[in-house]
């Protein structure tokens, strides 16, 4: 029994890391055959069974292309002030405004100019000596009437959710020591990740 447990310890991360990757690039794959269909309707064929013949692989690196050529574009000064005259238009339309700044502001926290979970600390928020492991995102809540409170996000373990929570300065240990990271990896794992010196 110890040796099956043993052997599902080892496949089980191999084995959904690569169904999720295949999974993934099989969607991104589905993708461009419609998307050539409806532009030119006699490029790709069907095959015996009416399905559209697809080229394995061909639609993940189109994909990687327009994003790789988007992010360059974007950084070109003439198409960065006409993103940002389409980025200021969406973000004043009524309805899309909430959704379009939710997603934008989420992907930069991560990986923008704005990167907000960079900052791993430690917060005391329930009782003297229980800690938690959250990112400061703001260094000031002065604008919820909190001056002396830095706001901190604290993920939850095996989840993509969270809690912010508002907390006083004295309250929050800064995490120099550990990778932004290794503290995500930490806590999303529930602790049992190791952290890296």
């Amino acid at each position: 029994m110890q040796f099956f447990f043993q052997g599902l310890i080892v496949l089980a991360p191999i084995g959904i890391t690569t169904y999720v990757v295949v999974s993934l690039f099989n969607l991104v794959d589905d993708i461009l055959p419609n998307i050539i269909r409806v532009f030119a309707p006699t490029l790709i064929k069907k095959d015996a069974e009416g399905n559209l013949i697809k080229i394995p692989g061909l639609g993940f690196l189109v994909v990687i292309g327009v994003v790789l050529s988007v992010g360059w574009l974007s950084s070109l000064f003439a198409v960065s002030r006409l993103v940002g005259l389409f980025d200021s238009l969406l973000e004043k339309t009524p309805g899309v405004k909430f959704i379009y700044s939710s997603v934008k502001d989420f992907l930069e926290a991560f990986a923008g100019n704005k990167k907000k979970f960079d900052k791993p600390v430690l917060v005391n928020v329930d009782s003297a000596d229980i800690w938690r492991i959250g990112f400061i995102t703001q260094k000031s809540s002065k604008h919820f009437g909190l001056a002396e409170h830095v706001t901190v996000y604290v993920p939850h373990s095996y989840a993509i959710s969270g809690i912010t929570y508002f907390v006083p300065k004295d309250r929050v240990r800064q995490l120099d020591q550990v990778s932004a990271a290794d503290a995500m990896k930490y806590v999303v794992s529930g602790g049992v990740t190791d952290v890296h010196d």
